[in-house]
């Protein structure tokens, strides 16, 4: 790649947590190649691990650099949040701790609290002041709340979660059902927590601005398919392929932490709108303060929650549900006394 100095942008600091991680891994090449922040910005790559995986991060550095990428500065490997988080402007929190046999999801809670209450504090004392924020690891909303609750001096609203990869998902199918490309496929939502009980939603949803709904009456799926099959493949897709596959999504689930922070800077296309799990402003019956998929809208580096979107009976049902869950895990973070000063609602 050939890229003309006079069209550079200043550089910007990348930090990912989890680096040694599959995931990590996956999405680190691609940050350096230019895929999320652009053609015309340099990043200095700052890679956060746990001391035991530090040396699995310090090869990873190693690649990166024999990758010689015209973007890349730098890359320095770190195991303390607080060195990691220096200057940072992104941060893409990916690891987390995963839930293991015999725990509760009480348990799993109270163990990523541990982690992303440290980093939201070190993020709150060492970020740069337009510091964004991608929570990755799962439970990825609850996760992003805690982080921001340690974070009082960061905009809540610079702390988001990654349901990019259902609105994928739900996107494939679509355009898997109706034989359509992919690129035409817009206006779809994913509502609620990224688990589950998430809720995606096509009654907006447009195949080259017709109504997705009289696309599939042609190929003969009704509300049948949209109950049975559409809905609980996307809801319960990463199960499927780690029957399948024999692991988690790694691939799939970097290239939409990729996408979601690609639309926050660089914007929607005009018409459309994405996925992401933002901080609630009581819109949709969704309590402030929580974190929660909403469609959206980015322009020149901000977000905007869309506003008036019509939901059927069911979907408002369904999100119901799916709040709850919300309410739910913020609650029990919250009686452990592991919410911070931010703590909101």
């Amino acid at each position: 790649m050939s890229t003309s100095a006079d069209t550079l942008l200043p550089p910007v600091t990348v930090t990912v947590t989890g680096a040694a991680g599959q995931i990590g891994y996956a999405s680190l090449f691609r940050i350096a190649n230019g895929d999320m922040l652009g053609k015309n910005q340099p990043v200095r790559l700052r890679l956060l691990e746990i001391p035991q995986a530090r040396q699995a991060a310090e090869g990873t550095a190693m690649e990166l650099a024999d990758g010689a990428f015209p973007l890349l500065e730098s890359v320095d490997v770190f195991d303390d949040a607080a060195q990691a988080f220096d200057g940072t402007g992104f941060g893409l929190l990916i690891g987390s701790k995963p839930r293991q046999k015999g725990m509760e999801r009480g348990d799993l809670l109270e163990a990523n609290a541990g982690i992303f209450s440290v980093q939201g504090a070190a993020l709150n004392e060492a970020a740069a002041d337009d510091v964004r924020i991608v929570v990755v690891g799962n439970p990825a909303n609850t996760n992003a709340l805690i982080a921001s609750s340690h974070a009082p001096d960061i905009p809540s609203e610079r702390f988001t979660a990654m349901t990019r990869l259902d609105h994928n998902r739900a996107l494939a199918q679509i355009a898997h059902a109706t034989g359509s490309p992919v690129g035409d496929v817009e206006r779809m939502t994913i509502w609620g927590n990224h688990s589950a009980t998430q809720v995606p939603d096509l009654d907006q949803v447009t195949i080259a601005g017709r109504p997705v709904r009289d696309v599939l009456s042609e190929r003969g799926l009704g509300e049948e398919w949209v109950r049975t099959s559409f809905i609980p493949t996307v809801a319960q897709r990463g199960a499927e392929i780690i029957a399948v596959r024999g692991g988690s999504s790694v691939a799939s689930a970097a290239h939409a932490a990729l996408d979601h922070v690609h639309d926050w800077v660089l914007g929607t296309p005009d018409g459309d709108w994405t996925s992401m799990a933002v901080v609630s402003d009581g819109s949709y019956g969704v309590d402030e303060g929580l974190i929660s998929s909403f469609p959206v809208t980015c322009r020149s580096g901000e977000y905007e929650i869309n506003h008036g979107v019509d939901l059927s009976e069911d979907a408002r049902r369904r999100l119901e549900s799916s709040v709850s869950e919300l309410r739910e895990e913020r609650d029990t973070i919250r009686a452990k006394g592991l919410l911070g000063p931010k703590a909101g609602h």
